[in-house]
């Protein structure tokens, strides 16, 4: 005999906006950029399934860290809220943020590192100073922070 999921709670948005400390702009945003779903009852009010919780706390997480909500969405987009998501699934979000993470922690300690010596720029150590352009080289680049950039 199939196991069918556990029923979970619906919960209006004023209880999903108290309960997640998100406004109720941010979770019609989420909406309406597929990052959450609800439903709508017999008076066109949105519902939650109270699964939508777990999300917004990832959400919360992954933004904290940096994580853009394109790819927040493109990670998280094969769960759905009210249904648990596999081991697999995780795992799989997991290996898909830690290179974008690894890559983060690397640029803030380059960051960190070579900010040091530095002094709100009005630059007294100009030759050592890791972000010196001499003779605007880098300006066939293109637009951008090149030297903090870099691989």
């Amino acid at each position: 005999m199939a196991k069918s999921p556990p029923v979970q709670r619906i919960l209006t948005i004023g209880e999903v906006s108290r309960r997640s400390g998100l406004p109720a702009s941010t979770l019609h945003f989420y909406e309406s950029i597929g990052l959450i779903t609800s439903t709508r009852s017999a008076g066109n009010q949105r519902r939650y399934v109270s699964g939508v919780l777990r999300y917004l706390s990832i959400i919360r997480v992954a933004q904290r860290v940096g994580i853009p909500l394109e790819e927040v969405r493109a990670t998280i987009g094969p769960f759905r809220p009210g249904i648990k998501p596999s081991s697999r699934l995780w795992k799989e979000a997991g290996e898909r943020w830690r290179a974008n993470l690894d890559e983060r922690i690397t640029q803030l300690q380059r960051l960190r590192d070579e900010l040091t010596g530095c002094i709100g720029c009005g630059c007294l150590s100009l030759d050592d100073c890791p972000l010196r352009n001499p003779n605007d080289v880098m300006a066939n680049q293109g637009p951008g922070a090149h030297i903090l950039e870099r691989p």
